[in-house]
């Protein structure tokens, strides 16, 4: 994993057990094209991942999480901003393993922070959006956001699983 990688994502290791970020055990990264096709390709590329991992028991909680943070990346930074789709800067899925814990994270290019809409109302029961972080919530033992550091624009939106 690259130096860039693990700098990026130093706010990940902030409130967790003690763990050493150059002990990662597995590390995949892809970028993800400015398309909604893009959310088909995160969970192939996620199931081959888990599958080299042998961790194919967690594939539809993490499945499931992978499509909603990119789904979110799409809908609110990629496609929403760019007046020239084409030109559109990408989203980035990485997936971390470690002895004890599994991390998906989704970079973006929007600076905006994530916002969890409420799933418990009849009203947003009927919604077809807006509880994508609610599901990331329900099925990832934790997650988080940090604002990408230095001079580059956007944002990494983390969900962590606990390993067997």
């Amino acid at each position: 994993m690259g130096t860039k990688v693990l700098t990026m994502l130093e706010p990940l290791w902030q409130g967790f057990p003690p763990v050493d970020p150059l002990a990662v055990s597995g590390s995949a990264s892809r970028t993800l094209p400015a398309r909604y096709e893009s959310v088909r390709c995160a969970r192939a590329f996620t199931r081959e991942t888990l599958q080299g991992w042998d961790l194919d028991d967690l594939f539809d909680s993490v499945a499931l999480v992978v499509s909603e943070l990119v789904t979110n990346a799409l809908r609110h930074a990629v496609l929403a901003a760019p007046e020239h789709p084409d030109t559109a800067p990408p989203a980035r899925l990485h997936l971390m393993r470690w002895s004890s814990r599994l991390i998906c994270a989704v970079r973006d290019p929007s600076d905006d922070s994530p916002v969890a809409g409420e799933a418990d109302s009849a009203a947003d029961s009927a919604a077809e959006s807006g509880r994508g972080l609610y599901l990331v919530d329900s099925f990832s033992d934790s997650w988080g956001w940090h604002p990408l550091a230095g001079a580059a624009h956007g944002k990494i939106v983390w969900a962590q699983f606990r390993l067997p």
